[in-house]
């Protein structure tokens, strides 16, 4: 009765859902004793309901107190009846010879459940459960951390020998796609600063994806604020998925803004313009592609299309942020940061063995396609 008003004042609780029978006073009559004194289940009842009523006695913040009152709430008397020699002290009947029937007569009296329906049960011990469910629009992973604050400020005042535990927690999987999703970053930028170094041996060149992809992340979660997303398991999953799109777009326009400085010994300026008129179809095609097989499920009925429309739309806006990036920022940055090639590949060491042998490859390649 204490814990759960508590909760239910914690920043972003929506609803707490109780899983466990509130004790009773549990009252078990003998039928024969009750038949040998004339009496009925229903004198039982009736003699219980009256002698143990609550009465209200008053009110905190009514019609006769100033409006400045912090609460309204009745005042009501103290139960008569506590414990089950209390309750089994019940007077049921008066005899002639002024002698009573007590309940602890014809009754057996004890405290129990309310409800046998179900129990609930933590590591074999008796326990009570509770569901606590976000409200629209809360951050889970903040909610989390302040019941949690709170559970440590309530279990102060716990009876000796009581203790709360948290046996389930989905904010747990939500801070794994949090570290999932930077390790895939991580990863996706060192293995493109490694190929592109190893391919093109250009510090600058590698330089360009790596400036690019975090730019086109922060658009994406942008987008998903405007959306009114937050970050969770399918908008992690949406960002883990586009952090390839992101890079494979960065890669393709400074691979081929080098190719053209290469092979017609361009200006880094030129090259950049000759290489977007011959890839700007690619890209846009590309997005427009892999957003024909993701938007339709933005369009889903029902709870399903609630779900995954947060996936739908993450992945959408970043494929068609990077694409944007790609076009823009990238040919940007190619212009300004590269250099003109002089055209001298290593010839030594691990990069010109590297250069032989990819050579030698690509040339087997292309005779056995016949090219």
């Amino acid at each position: 009765a204490r814990i759960i008003p508590e909760l239910k004042r914690v920043k972003g609780v929506g609803r707490v859902e109780l899983f466990g029978a509130e004790t009773s006073m549990r009252i078990w009559p003998d039928p024969e004793k009750l038949e040998a004194l004339g009496l009925t289940p229903t004198d039982i009842v009736n003699a219980v309901a009256a002698q143990s009523e609550r009465i209200i006695i008053g009110d905190i913040g009514g019609a006769s107190v100033p409006e400045s009152a912090p609460i309204n709430a009745g005042v009501v008397s103290e139960d008569a009846f506590r414990t089950p020699e209390e309750f089994a002290s019940i007077a049921l009947r008066t005899l002639s010879d002024g002698s009573s029937v007590k309940l602890g007569d014809v009754a057996r009296v004890e405290l129990g459940a309310n409800s046998y329906a179900f129990f609930s049960r933590c590591n074999g011990q008796t326990a009570t459960g509770m569901a606590i469910k976000m409200a629209p629009g809360s951050n889970a992973v903040e909610t989390m951390g302040l019941l949690k604050a709170k559970m440590d400020e309530l279990s102060r005042d716990f009876p000796p020998g009581v203790s709360y535990q948290i046996p389930y927690e989905t904010t747990h999987f939500v801070e794994i796609s949090i570290r999932k999703v930077i390790s895939t970053l991580l990863e996706a930028v060192l293995l493109v600063f490694l190929v592109m170094f190893l391919f093109l041996q250009n510090f600058r060149a590698t330089l360009i994806p790596t400036l690019v992809v975090p730019v086109a992340l922060l658009g994406t979660f942008a987008v998903m604020w405007l959306s009114g997303f937050s970050i969770n398991m399918l908008t992690m999953f949406g960002m883990v998925l586009s952090i390839g799109i992101l890079v494979d777009d960065a890669i393709v326009v400074v691979e081929n803004v080098e190719r053209v400085m290469d092979q017609e010994r361009l200006s880094p300026h030129d090259a950049t313009e000759k290489s977007m008129t011959q890839i700007t179809g690619a890209l846009v095609g590309i997005a427009m592609v892999l957003s024909a097989v993701f938007v339709p499920m933005a369009f889903f009925g029902g709870s399903t299309g609630v779900i995954y429309r947060q996936f739908s739309v993450t992945i959408v806006a970043a494929m068609g942020l990077s694409v944007l990036v790609a076009l823009t920022l990238t040919p940007a940055l190619c212009a300004t940061i590269l250099k003109p090639i002089k055209h001298d590949k290593a010839e030594k060491g691990f990069f010109g063995w590297f250069n032989r042998t990819f050579n030698k490859g690509a040339e087997g390649a292309t005779s056995a396609v016949g090219y």
